[in-house]
């Protein structure tokens, strides 16, 4: 299940609890809700990282491109 579903799914077995003040349920939906909040910050993470990553790799890139052409014989 993805983290947003579980999010979801959290809240609304969250509100079921309450309002049939079944405690379980409420708390499952608690749990169910914050794994989902959880992974959707891993995911956003993970793309930032990515995103980094790919920078990075394009700024190397660059780098060795100059260096080559600063090589003698060029």
């Amino acid at each position: 299940m993805g983290s947003t579903s579980d999010k979801i799914q959290g809240q609304a077995k969250e509100v079921a609890g309450i309002v049939t003040g079944d405690e379980d349920l409420e708390a499952q939906g608690k749990a169910d809700r914050q794994v989902g909040e959880a992974g959707e910050k891993l995911d956003e993470v993970k793309d930032r990282v990515e995103g980094i990553a790919d920078e990075v790799k394009d700024k190397a890139a660059d780098v060795v491109d100059k260096a080559k052409d600063m090589l003698p014989g060029k």
